[in-house]
């Protein structure tokens, strides 16, 4: 196995590695929707928040030598149900053609004041 850790200026003091490299597949972490390097959550609501997530979700592609056109299937927590359309949009526009497994599931609440994380898997 090997972590996969992009470089943030933001401290973050959770206990896990923002992906792990394991047998030809990567398993990312949840991303919430607030920016790893000021700390701070995005202006404009769960769009937003949902590109906030996505672009998190990047990061840690990026590092591992991965694009998301090698993401298999994500799951998205979010703190309102009623979002599901704004998340689907943002969403899509992401990943264009490319249609990962998913699962959309609300959450009461997440860290931080997030209305939005995501994590994933990818083929390498």
């Amino acid at each position: 196995m090997k972590a996969v850790t992009p470089e943030y200026k933001g401290e973050n003091k959770g206990h896990y590695s923002a992906g792990m490299i394991s047998r030809g597949m990567l398993y990312i972490s949840g991303q919430l929707s607030i920016d790893p390097d000021t700390r701070r959550l995005p202006e404009g609501g769960v769009e937003a928040h949902m590109a906030q997530a996505l672009s998190n979700l990047d990061r840690v592609l990026t590092e591992a030598g991965a694009g998301r056109e090698q993401v298999v299937q994500c799951r998205i927590y979010v703190t309102d149900i009623e979002n599901w359309d704004a998340v689907n949009r943002v969403y899509s526009e992401y990943f264009g053609d490319h249609k990962p497994a998913r699962i959309v599931v609300p959450v009461p609440a997440l860290h931080f004041g997030c209305l939005v994380e995501i994590e994933a898997v990818a083929e390498l």
